[in-house]
């Protein structure tokens, strides 16, 4: 399904707020006046000196060592094609945002208002000294030729133009496994590349060195085949040229083993597929719109192999896969270039990495159980978190054979572990859960529609294909809504109030569960104009799959509606609230943070029990601490005895659980002083992940000042123990909340739904 973005709403996104997508943010101290005088002056002389003695100490002292520049003159943008260098930026500071995410590199966007190449060439290089690496991009052809190489001989840092390099690094292992698959040899095919633009020259270049034979390849641009009679030709085109008796692309392809198309929309016909030898292998890369429909090539022949540019077709070739992590592992052994032997180096890492198994978490997030090698799973996918340690060990490797290493990596074990923790691998978490709610979507039904951020966020989730929203409320307060904040709304919506019949059914269910407890049919009657009610009997009798709500009620009032209809879950005593904390250390889950006031020890083993079945369900192991203001018994009162005989009941109720306590919340994540003071911990390794609070005040307070002050995002509340998916929003949440808050939602009831399959 192809993902549509309206022009208002990514304006938005880049100005709301702080405007952009990046800032800068300070590493050390700045609280007290001995913080700014070593931070500037005068201590800042010091490294100044030492740096002024010897160059390589910069990257002992300052950033640089980590810090990449994205370059552009803004004359080949994505598909806009020459915007100029001011409006290359938004692309420049996406480019930034996906180093950090990937592989932990900070990144300054430079745009630079210069077309010439040699005053370009100059501009680049007079910045050595700030960055340890430059990832040019969007420089139009043949000038961007010119610029790499040049900058390449010039500089003493890591420079690769991307648009080059990363889309033939990644589209190179994809051919390895689909010959392989195939059982052909790439020295003997016969290959068709359309497009002679500069990742089509990048990426014919690397097939050559993978064993690609140049007399068995054709090049086509605009004007047909690239041939060696053709006048006018410039020195980048005459190099694929051919002297074969063939013009046009539908001769070239006829009998070709492999088309690949860096070039634009529908140029290619089934009748060309059709044409092709035994086994055809087609990467049809164009974007956004590839140079034959998916689904149309796929009928056109039963044995084609295809590859796209696309997320939502199989063997997506996307630069994601490469650059992050190119750069990752040429900056960690301080390379003076990302050569040819560390590009293959990647490609070879990647072919292989496609061939090994998949992780459950990468199955789950993509939905489809069938996720091994194969002709629709050529190539890894972006959210496959072993990419940074099968990537950036083999590049950083390949840089020290070859030469090009100045500090060479000698432990590769704690390399291995150093590549985790630069990037917090668990910061992927929610895009796991989006795109696993994605191969399925749910209906959610949202009692709270005549907001606007419900509505909003509907309109995401029906976007994106997340999930299948149903509005209750005033149909038409929502449809006015809908008009003035300009949606596309195409979802059931529900007015309570008119539906009577089906009130007095599901008044009836609810009077047959709450007949004993002081409930008359009366009551439920009235009860089921409550939106909430009334949601949570869709859920109970199937007519939605879950329920989102608590926009605009406290958390009691929004909870006891599904309590009396839906109920706990099988063997569940009582339900839990957990918050999922997101921080540059990594996640961690908070229990209990919304139900249980002050839970008495047997309590509290059932919250332990619940919140380690919660993060199992993010497909994370509990590491769970128990808190207290005590550790080990230091000091006495009820919460320290609380907790403590909690920790000893749960470790016999759950031998599989890594868990201690009574331990304070600072102690429990430092493993360093649980080395050194308690070393019998069971954190003391890893530390905790999971901290459960001895009552709800201090799991609150906690989870709240940590996203205030402390810069943390929080995921939740989860509902936890529940019979059927329902989730409790916080009171006030932010759209981008809600659409989370529904893709667990849709998550959770995939899980229902398969459960009860069984």
């Amino acid at each position: 399904m192809s993902l549509k973005i309206r022009k208002q709403e990514a304006l938005n996104y880049h100005m709301q707020g702080q405007p952009g997508k990046i800032e800068v943010v300070p590493t050390k101290m700045l609280s007290s006046q001995l913080d700014l005088a070593l931070a500037y002056s005068p201590g800042v002389a010091e490294p100044c000196k030492e740096i002024a003695a010897n160059k390589e100490e910069a990257y002992k002292y300052t950033s640089k060592g980590n810090l990449v520049a994205v370059i552009s003159n803004g004359t080949a943008v994505l598909g806009l094609g020459n915007i100029g260098a001011d409006a290359s930026k938004p692309v420049m500071e996406g480019k930034g945002v996906l180093f950090k995410k990937f592989a932990g590199i900070d990144v300054f966007d430079i745009e630079i208002d210069e077309t010439d190449p040699d005053k370009f060439i100059h501009i680049v290089k007079s910045l050595e000294p700030t960055f340890g690496g430059v990832n040019l991009e969007d420089i139009k052809a043949p000038e961007c030729f010119k610029i790499e190489q040049v900058l390449r001989e010039k500089m003493n840092i890591p420079v690769m133009h991307d648009d080059q390099h990363g889309t033939a690094i990644i589209s190179g292992a994809a051919l390895l496994n689909a010959l392989e698959l195939v059982g052909k040899k790439i020295s003997e095919i016969k290959m068709v590349i359309n497009g002679a633009g500069a990742a089509a020259v990048s990426c014919t270049r690397l097939y050559f060195q993978l064993g690609l034979k140049p007399e068995n390849t054709v090049m086509c641009d605009s004007r047909g085949v690239i041939r060696k009679d053709r006048p006018d030709l410039d020195a980048i085109k005459a190099e694929f040229a051919t002297a074969r008796n063939i013009h046009t692309l539908q001769e070239a392809i006829t009998g070709a083993d492999v088309f690949v198309g860096l070039s634009k929309a529908d140029v290619l016909t089934p009748a060309d597929i059709k044409a092709m030898a035994p086994d055809p292998i087609v990467f049809a890369l164009a974007n956004p719109n590839p140079e034959i429909d998916y689904e149309v090539a796929r009928k056109s022949r039963p044995d084609l192999i295809m590859a796209t540019g696309r997320s939502d077709h199989p063997n997506q070739v996307n630069n994601v896969l490469g650059f992050p992590y190119i750069f990752r592992g040429a900056l960690d052994v301080r390379a003076t270039e990302i050569n040819e032997e560390m590009k293959l180096a990647a490609v070879y890492a990647l072919a292989k990495l496609a061939k090994e198994p998949v992780p459950d978490m990468v199955v789950k997030a993509y939905g489809d159980d069938k996720l091994s090698f194969g002709r629709n799973y050529l190539i890894p996918k972006p959210l496959d978190p072993r990419l940074i340690t099968a990537i950036s060990p083999a590049v950083a490797k390949a840089a020290m054979d070859s030469g090009m290493a100045k500090i060479p990596i000698t432990d590769w074990g704690a390399y291995h572990q150093q590549l985790l923790n630069r990037i917090g691998i668990d910061q992927k978490l929610m895009t796991r859960i989006i795109d696993r709610a994605k191969k399925d979507p749910k209906r959610v039904v949202f009692s709270e529609a005549h907001h606007h951020k419900i509505l909003k966020a509907a309109q995401i989730l029906q976007d994106e294909g997340i999930a299948k929203p149903i509005l209750l409320g005033d149909k038409n307060e929502i449809e006015n809504l809908i008009k003035e904040h300009k949606l596309e709304l195409d979802c059931p919506i529900i007015n309570t109030l008119d539906e009577r019949e089906k009130c007095k059914t599901f008044a009836g269910l609810l009077h047959q569960k709450r007949q004993r407890k002081g409930l008359t049919y009366r009551d439920c009657l009235q009860l089921m104009r409550d939106r909430n009610y009334y949601g949570a009997m869709m859920v109970e009798t199937g007519e939605a799959d879950a329920l989102v709500s608590g926009l605009t009620k406290d958390y009691p009032k929004t909870i006891l509606p599904s309590l009396q209809i839906i109920g706990m879950a099988e063997g569940v005593s009582r339900v839990a609230g957990m918050y999922i904390i997101l921080n540059k250390r990594g996640t961690y889950f908070f229990a209990d943070t919304t139900v249980n006031l002050n839970p008495n020890t047997d309590e509290l083993v059932d919250i332990i029990g619940l919140t380690a079945r919660g993060v199992r369900f993010f497909d994370m192991e509990p590491r769970i601490a128990v808190l207290s203001y005590s550790n080990f018994g230091s000091s006495k009162g009820e919460v320290p005895e609380k907790t403590s005989e909690a920790v000893r009941r749960a470790r016999q109720k759950f031998p599989d659980l890594v868990i201690d306590g009574d331990i304070q919340a600072n102690v429990a994540l430092n493993t360093e002083i649980q080395k050194e003071n308690y070393p019998f911990s069971a954190l003391a390794n890893e530390g905790a992940n999971t901290l459960i609070f001895p009552n709800l005040a201090s799991g609150n307070i906690a989870y709240k000042l940590l996203m205030e002050i402390g810069g943390a995002e929080a995921i939740g509340p989860i509902l936890l123990g529940m019979k059927k998916p329902v989730h409790v929003l916080q009171l006030g949440s932010s759209v981008r909340e809600i659409v989370n808050m529904a893709a667990i939602a849709v998550v959770d009831a995939q899980l229902y739904a398969q459960q009860s399959h069984l």
